[in-house]
């Protein structure tokens, strides 16, 4: 990820609260509706952040599901400007708009097939899972890459950072 070209890391939003999902009702302007970061995930994002610093991962772009979980762990990161991304809002209760936004990250990440740096989208268990087939750990990560033809590989995935 230092020097090539084409890269995306799917993050996974760092450790949170007990629990699954969001409770009924929950609101994405509203973090107090939602499950949100623990102190362990808010150490755990700040590492994560350090870590492509140390390894000087040249980081282009940082995009974030809406989620209060997702746009903090991005936020923690500290890798530059967090810019919200509906794509990467949660598909793990409503699937109705899942093909589209698995879509969406799709073309992302072929259209940066010949660019330089890396974008990092955190995201959710389910849309990763959709999207590469890998189930991270909270704080886990896929790195993905679209080949000449235009198919995505899986070219890594990293679970401690």
């Amino acid at each position: 990820m230092q020097q090539g070209t084409g890269y995306v890391v799917l993050l996974r939003h760092a450790q949170t609260e007990p629990g699954t999902g969001d409770p009924p009702g929950f609101q994405l302007n509203d973090c107090s509706t939602q499950r949100n970061l623990s102190d362990e995930g808010r150490k755990q994002a700040t590492q994560i952040g350090q870590a492509f610093r140390d390894r000087n991962i040249p980081v282009v772009q940082v995009l974030s599901s809406q989620y209060c979980r997702c746009l903090e762990t991005a936020r923690l990161l500290n890798l530059g400007e967090v810019t919200p991304l509906p794509a990467l809002n949660s598909i793990f209760e409503d699937r109705s708009t899942a093909t589209e936004q698995s879509e969406a990250v799709r073309q992302q990440i072929l259209d940066h097939r010949n660019q330089s740096g890396v974008i990092v989208q955190v995201s959710h268990f389910a849309n990763i899972g959709d999207i590469s087939g890998v189930n991270p750990q909270p704080g886990g990560a896929v790195v993905m890459r679209a080949n000449q033809q235009g198919a995505l590989e899986v070219v890594g995935q990293i679970q401690n950072w």
